[in-house]
């Protein structure tokens, strides 16, 4: 968990001097120092020969010092110590985290992970197929699938727990790893520099441009900004920003803050303190889970995540009533939160595109607001029964969902709005029989999919061709079902007669055979006496 010296000599000697970790470099003891130890990495390919330091020595410290002199500048190991606080932070999460997992217990944790997750899409495609029995309320029916589906999700997290810890665990070493290599090259940077008679202070060393520095006083500016102004918009974006401090919390006037393309990982739970935020980029950076306290941004009406890691949604976004756009696109979202629909109503534009999730919500039918929905690049094996209750959506892409995709509920005709519709690259054969009634639609790509009804050649001829021919459909269907109708309600009317008939025939019959099967009346004895 400690870097080799033999390819880190710099780091290792900056975190020897670290008070919170001033224990002399050992030998290696945990299976991620062995592995550094067995593993020859050029961290520092300009760093001359005199820099490089033997473990094995007692005196190793002494030898750096005594090639690199300007390590014993305290300005210089302030600028270092700060240049490497990430790598020291990580390393306490570590230390109390543990030692890095087994390759194969790796491996198993990701098998299974992946097998809760198919078992789940089934258990959740089951119980949307399921039929709704006629003697239930069509709303505590839709109340009743909501809970089952919860408690599906709730018990697949609670078995993905714990072979979760374990790939997290490793991932983080992995970071680690490569937190030590950026670490020894920002601080050949900073000796360089040293050694060339610049005075290094706060971290003054220039990386692409943009010194750690001026990003610290910019951050540290706009905090002394908002203590004395109303401060309402904020950009970071681009800042390569790795912490957000938890005063920004206190930025009661914010309306819009831009951290994209930054390398954050965490999101304090403070920013619940932004009361009025209005505008929330977060796009393009490093972010695992956003805070559950997101929920607290009630004025909160744009919401960007996309290009993070997420692989789930808290379900305190649900509160964010105000949200009008939500873009976590470009994630490893596997599921939305069960009430999504239920509480965000005024939501019009949702872009959940490449991410895994295989089946939406039931409640995603109530987002009577959503005109846009683009889902395409994901794994989704079908729609919910009330799609059609989306009567507001005008653009919807669900593309390239490949073999997952093979059909469209009967309610997609009443999506009457829909003016751009992409369903390409699936395996959909028939188009539903409604699909006639989207008079709105003027755009319509179903590029790479078997389809057999409508006919190849009347795709070809476009969107226009695709609506007659099943608008026409539609309609002999209709007439069909009339005539079918029609000759029931002969047929009854026609066995009603007979059946009329036939029970008086019965009834009559039934009273001839009483009377004549019916027994004697009892002979008079005085009848048969004898004369």
């Amino acid at each position: 968990m400690d870097p080799n010296p033999s390819n880190f000599p710099i780091l290792s000697y900056v975190m020897n001097r670290l008070p919170s970790l001033g224990t002399k470099h050992t030998a290696p003891t945990t299976p991620i120092a062995s592995e550094f130890h067995s593993i020859h990495i050029d961290a520092h390919p300009q760093l001359p020969s005199k820099f490089s330091t033997d473990p094995s020595s007692s005196s190793s410290q002494t030898t750096i010092v005594d090639h690199m002199p300007h390590l014993t500048d305290p300005k210089v190991l302030a600028a270092m110590t700060r240049a490497i606080s990430d790598v020291s932070q990580t390393r306490s999460v570590l230390k109390t985290l543990g030692d890095r997992p087994d390759h194969d217990a790796v491996d198993v944790s990701k098998a299974r992970l992946a097998a809760v997750d198919s078992d789940l899409a089934k258990k959740l495609e089951e119980l949307v197929l399921s039929p709704r029995p006629a003697d239930v309320d069509r709303l505590q029916w839709r109340a009743h699938l909501a809970e089952r589906e919860q408690e599906c999700r709730e018990s697949a997290e609670k078995e993905k727990q714990g072979y979760k810890a374990i790939v997290q665990l490793d991932e983080l070493h992995s970071a680690y790893e490569k937190l030590l290599k950026d670490a020894e090259q920002r601080l050949v940077k900073i000796y360089e520099s040293a050694e060339a008679g610049v005075v290094v202070e706060d971290d003054k060393v220039e990386e692409e441009g943009l010194t750690s520095d001026q990003v610290h006083e910019e951050v540290v500016g706009i905090l002394q900004e908002a203590s004395g102004t109303e401060l309402d918009r904020v950009n970071l974006s681009g800042r390569r920003l790795r912490f957000l401090p938890e005063a920004f919390g206190r930025i009661r006037g914010l309306l819009m803050l831009d951290l994209s393309n930054n390398e954050l990982q965490v999101i304090p739970d403070s920013i619940a303190g932004l009361e009025k935020l209005e505008e929330l980029n977060l796009s393009s950076n490093l972010l695992e889970t956003l805070p559950d306290s997101i929920g607290m941004l009630q004025n909160l009406k744009f919401l960007s995540a996309c290009g993070n890691k997420l692989s789930a949604l808290p379900d305190s976004i649900c509160q964010c009533r105000s949200l009008v756009e939500l873009d976590v696109s470009f994630n490893g979202i596997t599921y939305l939160p069960t009430n999504i629909g239920f509480e965000l109503v005024n939501l019009q534009k949702l872009s959940i595109q490449l991410n895994k999730i295989r089946s939406l919500p039931t409640s995603v039918c109530e987002l009577r607001s959503l005109r846009y929905l683009d889902a395409h690049f994901n794994e989704l094996r079908g729609l919910p029964l009330a799609f059609g209750r989306l009567t507001d959506l005008q653009i919807l892409n669900l593309g390239s969902n490949f073999t997952d995709l093979t059909e469209l509920p009967d309610t997609f005709g009443d999506l009457t709005n829909l003016k751009e519709l992409d369903l390409s690259n699936n395996q959909i054969h028939a188009l539903p029989d409604t699909f006639g009634r989207l008079d709105n639609l003027t755009k319509l790509n179903v590029d790479g999919n078997p389809l057999v009804l409508p006919p190849p050649d009347v795709v070809q001829q476009g969107v226009e061709a695709v609506k007659v021919f099943m608008a026409k459909r539609w309609l002999e269907i209709l007439v069909e079902e009339e005539r079918k109708s029609m000759l029931q309600v002969q047929e009854r009317e026609e066995t009603g007669w007979l059946t009329r008939s036939t029970s008086w025939l019965k009834d009559y019959v039934s009273g001839v055979s009483e009377y004549i099967g019916s027994p004697r009346t009892a002979r008079d004895p005085i009848l048969d006496q004898q004369l």
